[in-house]
């Protein structure tokens, strides 16, 4: 019953944190960031505790539900094309995302969800900004570095909470 409720609770926070990155995406805040790249990040983060807590096999569990129920609700909070980039960017880089922190787990705290977060990141953010605006007339180029910056610092930032769950379980 437990893990059920962790894992729920889980895939919960993993749709509703994409699906808002994909509705603010849609606002840049200047040439070099959009308020997604605030939000998206989180989403690495709970791929990892998902991985750490309750191994690869269920954090795969929790992407592929997470894809499938964030599309949906992309769908309907941004446009079609935004979901069907984010799907695409979301399920390749998180997908990576959990191979590569299961490889690193038994490295130093720190490394597995770094490491995992910044390529992951690195991953989606050029897919995603390439399949969602190219051609649109929307200075993607520039927004992908500037939303990759914040991705890598929020994912540092991230490492405080990460220490204290790590240390619990």
């Amino acid at each position: 019953m437990q893990l059920d409720r962790g894992l729920t609770g889980l895939t919960l926070a993993m749709v509703v944190v994409v699906a808002s990155a994909n509705y603010l995406v849609q606002y840049p805040v200047n040439d070099w960031l959009t308020w997604g790249a605030l939000t998206y990040p989180v989403s690495y983060f709970i791929t990892d505790l998902t991985n750490r807590f309750y191994g690869k096999a269920l954090a795969r569990r929790v992407v592929l539900i997470g894809f499938v129920l964030a599309v949906l609700a992309s769908i309907w909070l941004a446009s079609p094309r935004i979901a069907l980039a984010s799907g695409s960017a979301f399920l390749m880089s998180q997908l990576m995302d959990v191979a590569i922190f299961d490889r690193l787990r038994s490295r130093p705290w720190w490394q597995p969800p770094l490491v995992s977060s910044t390529v992951g990141s690195l991953v989606d953010t050029v897919l995603f900004f390439a399949l969602a605006f190219y051609g649109t007339g929307v200075p993607w180029v520039t927004l992908a570095i500037g939303d990759y910056a914040v991705k890598v610092l929020v994912a540092l930032l991230l490492l405080a909470p990460w220490w204290l769950a790590a240390r619990r379980g």
